[in-house]
């Protein structure tokens, strides 16, 4: 029996990359229901045709459009579509979330924390329910250090940013209903481009460091910054989106939570010397220290100048170390793995420095 899917965060980067990796891999999709914000149908529908371009396994007749909203109660969806999905839908894969590091609380709150509970409410009125896909994120874990492990959530941490604290708010709530639902969350680490063709929606995370390389490659020295002690949990797109939509049809994963982190991760320093070598062909000499380094990036010209986000430092800082066991094991078998980061490298900096003056993949800074 082919199953009925439902996407919350269409026609979004996320959403769009699952459902088109879902039909090259020939998962059962009878249906495709599409949550998507009014404003936003006529780009969802030539999306649809995108995907349909490009996969011989899927039409354009198994994608059904809904308008409405996650922040709203019975997330806008009228009646009559509201008991369709109820009897049909087994699969929900809720990915709809504002993932700016600068985002203000309130508007974070709204679609973070109230747009989750809305589904939650949603999800357990579905009869034919085989799964409820919740996409977090590894930074729920906040400013803690140490080993973290995929069962832990809320071990009295403090937040870095209000995309942090609405992302852990969101996943209590996911998971307080794990023994109504069978939840499967996902907890990526910063997702970084393609392993193999380097490509990627936009330049941020460790792409950041090759915005600051490309300004400090005027210097006849470029120092390393700070001690570079902290991991660098950087993951390909590719290995998020395979893992994730094996775990999600997987019986092994219901009622769990999955670290999607490298399982071999390098520290900052060594990451750093790395993408230095091979995008300038030069090595790092010298260290700034770190409190000069935040200093700099509290000033906004120089932001703006980097390109660069200054909550993103403290991701390059943070001494978390997350502790991916249980997905390791459970993909055991699958043929899915997270590549060496040094292997991708090449292919990451190749697609940088073709599109680095693409203003669309460029996040403003502010």
């Amino acid at each position: 029996m082919k199953n009925i899917y439902f996407f919350t965060g269409f026609p979004g980067f996320i959403a769009s990359s699952l459902i088109r990796r879902m039909a090259q891999l020939d998962y059962p999709a009878g249906h495709i229901y599409l949550l998507v914000l009014p404003a936003m149908r006529q780009k969802a529908e030539a999306e649809i045709g995108e995907i349909c371009k490009g996969a011989e396994n899927i039409a354009k007749e198994q994608f059904t459009v809904i308008e409405g909203d996650i922040t709203k109660e019975g997330l806008s969806i009228e009646g009559g579509m509201r008991f369709k999905l109820a009897e049909e839908v087994t699969h929900v894969f809720h990915l709809a979330a504002i993932y700016d590091l600068a985002v203000k609380r309130d508007i974070a709150w709204r679609v973070n924390v109230t747009g989750t509970e809305n589904v939650n409410q949603w999800v357990k009125t579905l009869k034919a329910l085989k799964r409820y896909v919740y996409f977090s994120t590894a930074y729920v874990s906040g400013k803690r250090e140490g080993r973290i492990y995929e069962h832990e959530l809320d071990m009295g941490q403090t937040f870095k940013n209000h995309y942090e604290e609405t992302k852990f708010e969101a996943e209590k709530r996911v998971r307080g209903i794990m023994g109504d639902v069978p939840v499967t969350v996902i907890r990526p680490g910063i997702v970084k481009g393609h392993s193999k063709t380097g490509e990627t929606i936009k330049f941020d995370g460790i792409y950041f460091l090759l915005n600051t390389l490309t300004k400090f490659k005027i210097f006849p020295v470029i120092p390393y910054f700070g001690v570079g002690t902290a991991e660098g949990n950087f993951v390909p797109v590719d290995y998020i989106f395979d893992a994730t939509l094996y775990l999600a049809h997987a019986h092994a994963g219901a009622g769990k939570t999955y670290h999607l982190t490298d399982p071999h991760p390098y520290r900052m320093r060594e990451l750093y010397k790395m993408v230095m070598e091979v995008y300038l062909g030069r090595k790092p000499h010298g260290t700034i220290p770190l409190s000069v380094m935040e200093w700099l990036f509290s000033i906004k010209t120089f932001r703006k100048w980097l390109n660069a986000e200054r909550e993103a430092l403290e991701y390059f800082t943070c001494r978390a170390e997350y502790d991916c066991s249980t997905a390791q094991k459970d993909l055991e078998g699958s043929g899915i793995s997270c590549p060496d980061f040094k292997e991708t490298l090449p292919a990451m900096v190749r697609f940088y420095q073709a599109h680095k003056d693409d203003r669309d993949k460029q996040l403003k800074i502010v």
